[in-house]
């Protein structure tokens, strides 16, 4: 049985599950003193293990240098890279959203690819984490991908190292299969014990680069009648994720469905769970239609300009826009 199903107070249920206590196995399993300290609102684990230790003061100038050896993802899309500063960035939290079929999870697949690009190909060499809460995630569509990065990569060498033959190169697309760790989630307990779970997983699976969760809103979207437990779960969610991209310089991933909301007499679509979950996350990216083209949006970021990019979805993956490429062509 899930503790959210326990006939107790939302306040109670919020902090054990908040605490890691997601069944009653688990709540049997602990000692009387944890459950005191998780019932009062102590960051206690079941393992333990205890989060209060507050960790040592940071200068502004050290942050200065940090930012500017900061580690990026890229996208697969020039355009796209570019309004982002050179793709997902490490270290911060990013939420993308917009309509189905605009290609939220296609992104999420690219993501998880082009972590894998060795770095003497500009990349972090690194592996990633999917949790998928939708089953939309497609083990076909990631090996198409991998087969085209490694082609990618393959031109890269023969353009701009042609005496040499690094064996990176020779890489097979099960090696970039085998760096995506899995995970299917089918209830938000599920999804919050996962994530409370994921710092002792990143320590024993080193070189993860990126958790992407596809998609962060649908669990909690499904009869979720108690709305001030809801929004207590999501914060404590979201401050987890923004934890593990600091303490393991990764970027975290989120994407997020579409709802409507009635804005200045008549109904808008926005980015689900409301205004105050934007505040969950770094840079907030929508993703709209403008004709037959698809474009990328900075909605919200601290460092980076509101700008838009087209973007296409081909078989080979997240690339530029068609009218990018003609642009290109003519110049």
């Amino acid at each position: 049985m899930e503790v959210g199903m326990l006939p107790i107070s939302a306040s109670k249920r919020g902090k054990l599950l908040a605490a890691g206590y997601t069944t009653l196995d688990a709540i049997a399993r602990a000692s009387a003193s944890h459950l005191a300290r998780a019932k009062t609102g102590v960051s206690d684990r079941p393992n333990g293990t205890s989060t209060t230790v507050v960790g040592g003061g940071q200068t502004a100038w050290d942050m200065l240098n940090d930012e500017k050896f900061s580690s990026y993802i890229t996208t697969s899309c020039v355009d796209l890279d570019n309004i982002l500063g050179g793709g997902i960035k490490c270290k911060d939290v990013t939420e993308i959203g917009g309509v189905p079929g605009i290609g939220k999870t296609q992104i999420g697949i690219q993501l998880a690819v082009n972590v894998q690009i060795p770095q003497g190909y500009g990349g972090l060499g690194g592996k990633a984490i999917y949790i998928d809460t939708e089953g939309s995630f497609m083990v076909e569509r990631v090996l198409q991908i991998a087969e085209a990065c490694i082609e990618d990569m393959a031109e890269y060498s023969n353009h701009f190292h042609k005496d040499l033959q690094p064996c990176e190169v020779k890489m097979h697309p099960n090696n970039i299969l085998e760096n995506i760790f899995y995970f299917r989630v089918c209830s938000y307990t599920e999804q919050i014990a996962l994530i409370n779970y994921l710092d002792k997983f990143i320590m024993e699976n080193k070189d993860v680069k990126i958790i992407i969760v596809d998609s962060v809103t649908f669990h909690f979207r499904q009869d979720f009648e108690d709305m001030a437990l809801r929004t207590r779960l999501l914060s404590e969610m979201a401050l987890k994720l923004m934890k593990l991209a600091k303490k393991f310089c990764l970027a975290v991933v989120m994407l997020n469905q579409v709802t409507t909301k009635f804005i200045e007499g008549s109904f808008q679509l926005t980015l689900a769970l409301g205004d105050s979950w934007s505040h969950s996350c770094t840079n907030r990216i929508i993703l709209f239609w403008n004709g037959n083209e698809r474009h990328a949006f900075i909605d919200k970021s601290p460092s980076l300009k509101s700008a838009s990019a087209p973007y296409s979805v081909t078989s080979r993956g997240i690339r530029n826009s068609t009218s990018s490429c003609k642009r290109i062509k003519m110049m």
